[in-house]
């Protein structure tokens, strides 16, 4: 008997002939992009604006294991019909996903993924609302599977390939 052990837990490598099991990791996370308009500074500092929150998420295939998703958070900030702040981002993570069915990979990349991006998205905008001289805002978490049924709904599109 071999001591080989690679730390793969799917059923297969432990021994019992059964399928083997998920996998699904995080490789690496990343800004993409990232833009914060400050128009209202320094007289808008002082001013509590009414916040609007857009979320979109894509995802595609690199290769046979490895996808890429991208977590877009869009916050607009205005008082008065005056832009206080608007910031754009642009968050990508890199996934390495084997042995989930395709019937349930879309499910695994859009509600999952952004699932595990979505804490360090957060921690961003709420740093750089911060250093653009206003409060920390801090998004209230996302039910990215209602979003991800909203999408389908609406015929949303498949998964994009490189």
């Amino acid at each position: 008997m071999s001591d080989d052990f690679s730390g793969d837990t799917s059923a297969d490598a432990l021994g019992d002939g059964q399928q083997p099991g998920f996998r699904i990791q995080v490789i690496g996370q990343y800004v993409k992009d990232l833009s914060f308009e400050n128009p209202a500074a320094p007289a808008g500092l002082n001013i509590r604006p009414n916040i609007d929150l857009g979320v979109d998420l894509q995802a595609r295939r690199l290769d046979d294991t490895h996808y890429e998703v991208e977590l877009k958070l869009r916050v607009g900030a205005k008082a008065e019909d005056k832009t206080v702040f608007l910031m754009e981002l642009s968050y990508g993570g890199l996934f390495l996903i084997e042995n989930v069915p395709a019937e349930i990979l879309q499910q695994v990349l859009l509600i999952e993924a952004p699932h595990l991006l979505f804490p360090f998205a957060r921690r961003i905008v709420a740093d750089c609302v911060r250093d653009g001289g206003m409060p920390p805002l801090m998004i209230e978490p996302i039910d990215f599977a209602s979003l991800y049924r909203a999408r389908m709904e609406q015929g949303g599109e498949t998964l994009g390939n490189a």
